[in-house]
């Protein structure tokens, strides 16, 4: 069965898009770009409307993907796990994808990268911990070995120490000695790392800032 256009119209909440109708009723929208090369009264076959259908749920796939990596990078199972979440078709998930990777918006290397640097900087954690995180993000192992065979875990233990070491001052030494190793497993790291990591941060303080530890403050509980 064919069908005719009758009627090409930008719309007004989206202006890149335009509204087709054929035989006088909505039958789907297109980017603006692809719509150029329709004009009204020319007849479409069923297999050309579709491949036109095709063609537009791919472009909102890709649209809506770009949305979500404007505000951040995103692993390739997450955007596919998105774009599931709203019903579109695998198919054109996996189109979507491979033309978002081929212009290198989407690079599952780089992300892994991009979160284990945001995690150092902003909030360490131990290998262990960033390895479980990378997984639930759908990451190859490969991919998570290759991100994380730069980490120094006993330099992020100490960078991630920084962050309670701020709230302890006055405290006395073997307090802050206890919370410290309390806050770096929970963080994720081994007991050898946090023995080592603190007895360097301990030493320092002892060297740079005797007077940050209180020698006479008791030690009621450990509770951060």
């Amino acid at each position: 069965m064919e069908h005719t256009i009758t009627g090409l119209e930008v719309q007004k909440r989206s202006p890149e898009r335009v509204s087709v109708y054929l035989d006088g009723e909505f039958a789907f929208g297109l980017p603006a770009i692809e719509a150029a090369r329709l004009h009204q009264g020319q007849v479409l076959a069923e297999a050309e409307i579709a491949a036109l259908r095709a063609l537009d749920d791919l472009s909102r796939a890709i649209d809506y993907a770009a949305r979500l990596l404007a505000r951040r990078p995103y692993s390739s199972a997450e955007i596919r796990r998105s774009l599931a979440a709203r019903e579109v078709a695998p198919t054109t998930i996996e189109e979507a994808l491979a033309r978002l990777e081929s212009l290198g918006y989407v690079d599952d290397r780089a992300f892994a990268q991009f979160w284990v640097e945001n995690r150092e900087r902003f909030r360490p954690r131990s290998p262990q911990a960033l390895r479980h995180e990378l997984r639930q993000k759908g990451l190859a192992a490969d991919i998570i070995e290759a991100a994380l065979s730069a980490l120094d875990a006993r330099e992020s233990a100490v960078r991630a120490a920084q962050e309670p070491l701020r709230r302890l001052r006055g405290q006395t030494r073997a307090e802050v000695q206890i919370r410290l190793g309390a806050f770096l497993a929970r963080r994720g790291f081994d007991y050898d790392i946090i023995r080592e990591a603190v007895e360097a941060i301990l030493s320092q303080l002892d060297e740079e800032d005797p007077e940050y530890f209180s020698p006479d403050k008791p030690m009621n509980d450990y509770e951060e």
